[in-house]
């Protein structure tokens, strides 16, 4: 049998989505995750699959979206950590930066270091900013470290200046090897050669802190997929929107803090692609949260500059927003009798008061049952005890009586809120970056993105919103079109007029000859190979930095078009450049690429009527408004069909609610194309 399948698995908080890619045929499976042992909700759909005609050893290639990092940073559930700092800097993760967690709260703590006090040592060395020793690592103070961290799991080593000279980490790792340290180790000259102490060694000590996790998890899921019969090896997806080999996610774990989102950011670039719209800010609304992010001119938005939980985490990641709107999120109302939506979930289980499996609080799922606008059998038929007077009881008890309103205002006010808190969202990824979302579509999935994004669209004036035919499925989606990526840094401050370009060529082609053996190993072509270079620059006095591309050809005027390309940037993003001020060279950056031959995905032509499609017609409030309203099956929607609002379309992953002035459009790839001019009030 050919393994010609592609596989993709995104495990969300609520579900566990597989989609299946084999001659051009997409299939989804979706079964409800299990958060305490995350491989099994894998199998589960992999099961389903199995029953649905795919065979186990029909699969070539195994793609994974993961939360397990991130779930254990914001848990606090890591590995024992030790950490080797040069002598004087052990209290670098405890002193931080000056930046208080809030300005005016005299009270404020500062996150718990990744590493105790107890587990950071210090040793005798020092390099200067251009890595000369000063100092000379003090060999037996290094062995001596042995005996105390015999009961580590893990060490991270984060001396100073070891981008511009990485001799004295490597060494420190050699002597506690040969002392019998049995432990994984994290060398920050690896995970992140870059300037800033606290951030490198904050990432450092958490990719430590994170390899013995990953390695179980990874570990576990690979057996229980090859006992399934999967041959495939398993591709891991990297918070920078690239796929890795589960080895090379075992050795930078940091790397993959937002494995899934970025997967569901990657989906729905390529969706929007194909029809026809470069720039677009994406919207991945699931059960517990809600990932926005911006995609310009077909390219997601990548940054350095992201905090995980309490955490700054300074390796690549597509800069993805999350808030803690999602259909499974909470209403309750506070102390001062404000209304107050999340962060808190009712997950998969016991999920939303709607879903029948024993949830009493009311969610942001359940005001859309009460409004009207989904009807929860039509998606789980197999697994609810729907009660709709629970629902209403559930909004009244805990929400409405509270707040002194009927059961359908009390539902709406949870929409405002939820909505509110997701526009803010969406400002923040395109507004407070420079960007007019008036210029963007918006690309809605995840089970709720597309309940939502509508309405949101309307207020932020952007003229269209794409939801995905797979829009439930999107992440999972997305692990299939992905590249392979790998990002390789190394800091060099210089004064940008000081850089001999031959020098910036020099390092270049170093980073080129790695990124070729590391595509390579993975039986990548050599015209499926690219190479992106950029610098990170910044105004000579300035904290922090903007990264531009590097022209193909480095020569003599190399260093002035970076200069006009930073200033440029500058303009754009915080609305002002100086020209007349020297610029600085910070950090130089490849991105080496391996490009996947991506499936024609194109939906098979459904023909009809819209009539033909129209399953009921039922009662649904808009904004404290009531209309009779079409429900549409999407799957029935022909090809090329409009029709206006208010509609709902409901698809087998996600339910579209379309706002009274909307128009829909499907394209002909079977996606939604909800025009919204006119739709604001």
């Amino acid at each position: 049998m050919t393994a010609n399948a592609r596989v993709g698995v995104d495990i969300g908080g609520t579900f566990t989505d597989l989609v299946t890619i084999r001659d051009g045929e997409l299939q989804v499976a979706k079964t409800p995750s299990t958060p305490d042992v995350p491989e099994r909700g894998v199998v589960d759909a992999l099961a389903q699959t199995d029953r649905d005609g795919l065979a186990p050893e029909a699969i070539g290639f195994f793609g994974h979206g993961t939360t397990v990092a991130t779930n254990a940073v914001l848990e606090g559930e890591w590995a024992d950590t030790a950490l080797v700092t040069t002598e004087g800097f052990c209290d670098v993760l405890e002193i931080g930066r000056q930046a208080r967690p809030d300005l005016y709260d005299f009270q404020a703590q500062k996150p718990t270091p990744i590493v105790e006090r107890h587990r950071r040592f210090e040793v005798p060395e020092r390099l200067d900013e251009r890595g000369r020793v000063v100092k000379p690592l003090d060999e037996g103070a290094v062995r001596a470290l042995a005996d105390e961290l015999e009961a580590v799991d893990s060490v991270a080593v984060s001396l100073l200046f070891p981008f511009e000279n990485d001799t004295h980490e490597r060494r420190v790792r050699e002597l506690l090897r040969e002392e019998g340290v049995d432990a994984a180790f994290s060398l920050s000259s690896t995970v992140l050669p870059e300037i800033r102490e606290y951030e490198r060694t904050l990432t450092t000590a958490l990719n430590a802190a994170l390899k013995p996790v990953i390695d179980r998890y990874l570990g576990n899921l690979e057996t229980a997929v090859r006992d399934e019969g999967v041959d495939a090896p398993l591709r891991i997806m990297q918070s920078n929107g690239g796929i890795i080999t589960a080895r090379a996610a075992r050795e930078r774990p940091v790397n993959t803090l937002l494995s899934g989102p970025a997967a569901g950011v990657q989906g729905a670039t390529y969706v929007a692609s194909r029809a026809g719209s470069e720039n677009v800010i994406t919207m991945d609304m699931g059960g517990t949260s809600c990932d926005v992010s911006l995609v310009d001119g077909g390219d997601p938005l990548v940054t350095t500059d992201v905090e995980v939980g309490d955490y700054p985490v300074s390796v690549p990641m597509i800069d993805i927003h999350t808030v803690g709107s999602g259909g499974g999120s909470i209403a309750w109302v506070d102390e001062g009798g404000a209304l107050r939506v999340g962060p808190k979930s009712a997950g998969a289980d016991p999920g939303p008061v709607c879903y029948g499996r024993g949830g009493t609080r009311p969610t942001i799922t359940d005001a859309h049952a009460v409004l009207g606008r989904i009807d929860p059998t039509s998606f789980l038929p197999d697994a609810l005890d729907a009660d709709g007077e629970a629902v209403e009881q559930a909004v009244e008890t805990h929400v409405a009586d509270d707040l002194g309103v009927d059961v359908e205002t009390a539902a709406q006010g949870i929409l405002d809120v939820a909505n509110a808190t997701m526009e803010r969202a969406l400002r923040v990824v395109s507004v407070e970056r420079g960007y007019d979302p008036r210029e963007f579509g918006l690309v809605a999935f995840g089970g709720a993105g597309p309940l939502h994004a509508p309405r949101l669209a309307a207020e932020l004036d952007i003229p269209r919103v794409i939801v995905p035919r797979t829009a439930g499925v999107l992440s999972a989606l997305g692990l299939l079109i992905s590249d392979t990526l790998y990002d390789h840094s190394t800091s060099r401050v210089r004064r940008l007029d000081a850089v001999d370009p031959a020098d910036l060529a020099a390092a270049f082609d170093s980073f080129v000859d790695e990124g070729r053996a590391q595509l390579g190993a993975e039986t990548l072509a050599e015209e499926a190979m690219r190479f992106e270079p950029s610098v990170d620059l910044r105004y000579v006095g300035q904290s922090f930095e903007l990264s531009v591309p590097v022209p193909r050809e480095i020569d003599a005027s190399t260093p002035s078009t970076l200069r006009e390309r930073f200033h440029e940037r500058h303009r754009q993003r915080y609305g002002h450049a100086y020209p007349e001020e020297p610029v600085e060279l910070v950090t130089l950056r490849l991105r080496a690429r391996g490009v996947v031959e991506t499936p024609d995905l194109g939906a098979a032509r459904v023909e009809g009527t819209v009539d033909d499609a129209e399953r009921a017609t039922r009662s649904v409030v808009y904004d404290g408004d009531r209309f009779d309203t079409p429900v549409y099956d999407r799957t029935r929607l022909p090809s090329g069909a409009t029709f206006d609002g208010p509609a709902v379309v409901e698809g087998r992953e996600s339910t579209t609610v379309v706002h009274p002035g909307q128009r829909v459009e499907v394209d002909s790839d079977g996606n939604l194309v909800v025009e919204t001019e006119g739709a604001g009030e």
